[in-house]
């Protein structure tokens, strides 16, 4: 349990660097991302669910806007495509990060810690309640690219970390690519411009969307 701990908050520590960093300096904020889309927009469908691609894969290194990305994927390719190239974006960073850390997981855990014991206890832990996890930790900021991780040092049995990660993601990448269809962006833009909520699951966000022609008229008018 304390290997996992130690593990948990390394990794939470990494990922957590990169947020701020990118918080306090800017760089690639939901502003810039917007702008990125809003310079692509007439531009085929494929470069625009490229660069949703792109940047979804790049989170599992570096703290990227998930939520805002799969909106604006969403609100440019219409849901469908929206959400197949999430899908893809999502699914090359979570198996990037699965596989990479079950050939070289191992190693850093024995750099942390030479006990076996521990090793084996993580190892049981994770691969006992690892699905769970993985399903769970969509919900909330860096877990999910904490949580690929561990299932791959734990060396989680890759059909149970499929099933697991669908289960977390298919939903999420679904609901918030659909939200992203029906909205209006500068009003989207607006209620999540401070990134702070961008990783909330996406039910909550859905009620920070317009959903109809008259909200959006409304939202106009204001």
């Amino acid at each position: 349990m304390k290997l996992l701990i130690k593990t948990v908050l390394l990794l939470a520590i990494l990922f957590a660097s990169t947020f701020l960093v990118f918080k306090f300096t800017g760089i690639l904020s939901v502003e810039d991302i917007k702008a990125i889309f809003q310079t692509l927009k007439s531009q085929p469908a494929y470069l625009i669910g490229g660069l949703v691609v792109l940047l979804l894969f790049a989170d599992l290194f570096v703290a990227v806007p998930t939520m805002t990305v799969i909106i604006l994927a969403g609100f440019f390719l219409g849901f469908q495509a929206g959400a197949l190239f999430a899908l893809v974006g999502l699914a090359c960073a979570a198996l990037t990060g699965y596989f990479l850390s079950l050939f070289w997981g191992e190693k850093l855990l024995r750099k942390l810690s030479q006990d076996e014991q521990q090793l084996q206890q993580m190892q049981t832990l994770f691969q006992q309640h690892g699905v769970l996890v993985l399903i769970l930790s969509r919900a909330m900021p860096i877990l999910p690219e904490i949580s690929v991780c561990l299932a791959g040092a734990s060396k989680m049995p890759f059909a149970r970390f499929l099933l697991g990660w669908s289960l977390g993601s298919l939903p999420y990448l679904v609901i918030v690519a659909y939200a992203g269809s029906i909205s209006n962006i500068d009003n989207l833009i607006a209620c999540r411009a401070d990134g702070a909520r961008d990783y909330l699951y996406p039910v909550a966000g859905l009620g920070m969307v317009p959903t109809s022609k008259s909200q959006l008229a409304q939202t106009k008018v204001k």
